[in-house]
């Protein structure tokens, strides 16, 4: 099974980054748009592992004390363009206490730095540098949309006819 931990985003976040999705593809932008079911910031990807009960074990020690996310800025790792996560301390704190825990549960996942993030676009081509750049960073910086998280969610993937489907474990 293919696994990762994630935080999985409310309707009034998932609208705000179909927004932004929509402002960079009017400025140019091509590719596959993450489609709104898809939306999550991850914590911790697994990949490949046979115990989800196990993961699930660990998961579930974790306590959560109600925190906010809020989105700020874009960016892109190569081809794929995402939508930031304002510094938080304690989603910070909790990615730490969650991998450390999955380590000493002797799970294996991607140890690539924490970088708060949620995918916005895969496969992208294209310049923002053609859009106006006053009237492109107001629309891209003046999210303005924040959620409370209150609990971290278990996923699996599972490559289907039309892209990948995550399901909550």
């Amino acid at each position: 099974m293919r696994l990762f931990i994630a935080i999985n985003l409310n309707d009034e976040m998932k609208e705000a980054v179909m927004d932004i999705q929509d402002t960079m593809m009017t400025y140019g932008i091509r590719g596959k748009a993450t489609v709104p079911e898809n939306m999550h910031l991850t914590l911790a990807f697994i990949g490949e592992y046979g115990d989800p009960d196990h993961v699930r074990s660990v998961v579930d020690s974790i306590e959560i004390s109600p925190f906010e996310i809020s989105l700020r800025g874009i960016g892109a790792f190569h081809d794929l363009w995402w939508v930031g996560i304002e510094n938080s301390a304690p989603l910070k704190s909790v990615a730490k206490r969650l991998r450390r825990a999955l380590a000493e549960a002797d799970i294996p996942y991607d140890r690539k730095k924490f970088s708060p993030h949620i995918t916005m676009i895969r496969r992208a081509e294209g310049r923002l540098e053609d859009a106006p750049a006053e009237e492109l960073a107001k629309e891209l910086t003046s999210f303005g949309v924040s959620m409370t998280v209150d609990h971290i969610s278990l996923m699996r993937s599972d490559r289907g006819r039309h892209g990948m489907i995550y399901t909550e474990l």
